[in-house]
C-alpha cells in the first residue's frame, strides 16, 4: 500500500477472532516495510485486583503469553513489532488512547469476540466504540479476512465528505495495483442526476490517477446496495466514511456504516475526517 498509511496500530487479543485482523496487519506492516504498533488491552481496576488477586495474576501470565506468540508471529515474517500491554477498565478506552498516544493514522481491529448475552450484535460492544471514539481510519477485519487483492469498492455521496472517500480509495487502488468500484445509493429518483454526475467525476478522476475504474448509482437501501456491489464487483474491500456529530462532542458510527461492517465478508475500511 506504500504510504498511504505510515503509522499503523494492531489492537488485538490473540484470541481466535483476532486471527483476521492480525493476519491483515502483519501482511501490511510486511509490505509497507513499516513497523507494526500492537496493543493488547487487559481488563483491570484496582478493587479487581484486591479481590481477586490470583485471577488477576493469571490474566498477566495469560497476557504476557500473548505477547510472546505475537512477537514470534512478526519475527516469522520479518515485521518489526512494538508490543504494549495496556490495564484499563475499558479495553476500547485503552485502543484510543495508544492510538493518540503513538499518532496513529490507521488502526486495525477485528470485527467481534466471542458470543455471549451481545451475540445479537453484528459488531462487537468494543469494537463499535473504538470506530465511533478513534481519532483515525479504522479498519474492521473480519475472523476469516484476508489482505484484499480483487477490487477496492468506495461507497459515497455526492458531497464535500463523499470526495474525500473517494480520494482515499483511489490512493488505496493505485497503491494496490487494483480497479475501483465507485456506488453512490439514492433514496429518491429525484436525487439521481446529481449522483450521476458525482460518479462520472469521480470516475474520471481515479482514471486520470491511473486507476481504472468505474461506477453506478443505486436505490434502494444503503447497506443492501454496498453489499450487493461488493459481491457484484467482486470487491474484497469496502473504503466508506464514519459520521459525527461535534454539537455533542462525540463521533457516531451509524446505521449503515454498523451493517456494512456487521455484514460484510471483507474488510472495511471506516475513514474519519478532521
Amino acid at each position: 500500500m506504500g504510504q498511504l498509511f505510515t503509522r499503523l496500530l494492531l489492537a488485538t487479543e490473540h484470541t481466535e477472532f483476532d486471527t483476521g485482523a492480525e493476519t491483515v496487519a502483519m501482511d501490511l506492516a510486511q509490505r509497507c516495510q513499516l513497523p507494526l504498533a500492537t496493543i493488547v488491552p487487559l481488563v483491570s481496576n484496582s478493587e479487581y485486583e484486591a479481590l481477586a488477586p490470583q485471577i488477576a495474576a493469571r490474566a498477566e501470565q495469560e497476557a504476557a503469553v500473548k505477547i510472546a506468540q505475537l512477537r514470534a508471529q512478526a519475527d516469522a515474517v520479518g515485521v518489526a513489532i512494538n508490543l504494549h500491554l495496556r490495564r484499563g477498565e475499558e479495553p476500547f478506552r485503552e485502543i484510543v488512547e495508544e492510538a493518540r498516544t503513538q499518532a496513529s493514522d490507521l488502526i486495525i481491529i477485528r470485527r467481534r469476540g466471542k458470543r455471549g448475552f451481545l451475540a445479537h450484535l453484528l459488531v462487537g460492544e468494543m469494537v463499535t466504540k473504538v470506530v465511533a471514539h478513534a481519532p483515525c481510519h479504522v479498519l474492521i477485519v473480519p475472523r476469516q479476512a484476508r489482505m484484499w487483492s480483487q477490487r477496492v469498492l468506495a461507497a459515497a455521496e455526492p458531497t464535500a465528505r463523499g470526495r474525500q472517500v473517494v480520494a482515499t480509495a483511489v490512493a488505496v487502488a493505485a497503491q494496490c495495483g487494483l480497479p475501483l468500484h465507485l456506488v453512490s445509493v439514492i433514496s429518491a429518483e429525484g436525487v439521481r442526476p446529481q449522483a450521476d454526475a458525482f460518479i462520472t467525476d469521480m470516475v474520471n478522476q481515479a482514471r486520470l490517477g491511473g486507476v481504472v475504474a468505474q461506477g453506478k448509482v443505486r436505490a434502494g437501501k444503503p447497506f443492501t446496495e454496498i453489499l450487493d456491489s461488493a459481491a457484484t464487483s467482486q470487491s474484497d474491500l469496502i473504503v466508506m466514511g464514519s459520521r459525527s456529530d461535534r454539537r455533542i462532542g462525540r463521533a457516531l458510527v451509524g446505521g449503515v456504516a454498523q451493517k456494512v461492517m456487521g455484514l460484510s465478508e471483507h474488510p472495511v475500511l471506516v475513514l474519519h475526517f478532521q
